[in-house]
């Protein structure tokens, strides 16, 4: 990609992140610089503008296809009249963010982990996001009036818990702050001696890798063990650009992991799945986890069935290398639930089953003590 666009922003500089954020599209024109727009696609934009923000950057519009509006691209971050269906059992946080909230952000879910919600805004607005109330909401967010409250409760936390080894920073996208401000917190983490991994949850590697700067990357650098986990969904969003972005954070001992979220006419079918991981693995960014999309309110409408995962995940599991494959879960209140069916069953002696869908018993294998149900 050029250091230039040749979008209607002539004041844009392409390879500047900051200058990416200030030229986010944010409105209806917007979008038709970029787009041939359906006039569902106008409508739906008209009718969540009162709900839910609009916001994609310069670098993610410019891989949609502009006369297809079943991108995958415009799927996730362009506003669909779905999105205010109301949907049985729909809820605004169902994985339990507010209900394990132990400050104004950190959140305690795990023992010896937590999250910290370091901030409620994001380059781009997935469509999909699980906390979509808390960014792109207009009612408000997780934070309320205390968006600004300062640091002290939350990093006096951390420290009065030592079962906490694990911090992830998430919000919100981590990395839409400053390096200098996002070395604040990660600097005052390390001065925690129980917090042995910080992690940082962020998704610009797919949607604005020019914030993956080198002067990012070596202040991270300084304050090892640094993991990042991304989010891409699509091997559409697997671009050079992409790849440089995770290259960099390589090359700097941090290991990138990929949690993608299974989303109905976007990437929920064997083929499409597996053109992604192994692209994935191509760019040396490991698969993490393949999350059943959360029965968020205005997010609904993504969800497949459980049924159509478990078909995805017999897909995969066999054809493809073991590292390449994630874990099929749905975060709940009680925690991430795999969905992945029980290839052992303790029944007749006990008997397993392969990726062919091939059956053996292990009474013949195994000796008859280590097989549940048998005792020594």
């Amino acid at each position: 990609m050029s250091t230039t666009t040749s979008a209607p922003q002539s004041t844009l500089v392409w390879s500047d992140w900051r200058s990416q954020i200030q030229h986010r599209i944010t409105t209806l024109e917007g979008l038709r610089q970029w787009v041939n727009l359906t006039p569902e696609e106008e409508a739906a934009v008209a009718a969540c503008a009162d709900r839910y923000q609009l916001s994609i950057t310069p670098y993610y519009a410019s891989l949609m296809d502009r006369d297809n509006p079943n991108c995958p691209v415009r799927l996730q971050s362009m506003p669909a009249l779905q999105e205010l269906a109301v949907f049985p059992n729909s809820d605004n946080d169902p994985v339990g963010d507010t209900i394990y909230r132990k400050t104004n952000r950190v959140v305690h879910k795990y023992p010896d982990r937590v999250i910290i919600l370091v901030t409620d805004l994001c380059p781009v607005y997935c469509r999909h996001c699980t906390r979509k109330y808390h960014t792109s909401d207009t009612e408000g967010t997780y934070f309320g009036d205390a968006a600004s409250a300062g640091w002290d409760a939350d990093f006096a936390y951390i420290e009065s818990h030592p079962e906490i080894r694990d911090v992830l920073l998430t919000g919100g996208d981590p990395l839409y702050l400053s390096d200098t401000r996002l070395e604040r917190i990660i600097s005052r983490l390390r001065q925690i001696p129980h917090v042995e991994i910080v992690r940082i949850g962020s998704r610009c590697p797919v949607f604005l890798p020019q914030r993956i700067t080198p002067e990012l990357c070596a202040m991270l650098e300084k304050y090892h063990p640094i993991w990042l986990n991304t989010h891409f969904n699509h091997p559409k969003e697997i671009t050079p650009e992409a790849a440089a972005a995770c290259d960099r954070l390589l090359r700097h001992g941090i290991p990138v992991q990929n949690q993608t979220v299974l989303l109905k006419g976007i990437n929920d079918s064997v083929e499409t799945m597996r053109a992604l991981l192994t692209g994935l693995l191509k760019i040396r960014v490991r698969p993490y986890y393949l999350y059943h999309c959360d029965n968020v309110v205005g997010v609904s409408h993504f969800m497949t069935t459980i049924e159509k995962g478990q078909e995805i995940m017999r897909g995969l599991i066999g054809f493809m290398t073991g590292f390449a494959v994630p874990q099929y879960v749905l975060t709940t209140p009680l925690g991430k639930i795999p969905l992945w069916e029980p290839q052992y069953s303790p029944e007749d002696g006990g008997s397993v089953v392969n990726y062919r869908g091939e059956r053996m018993s292990l009474k013949d294998f195994l000796p008859p003590s280590t097989i549940e149900g048998n005792q020594p």
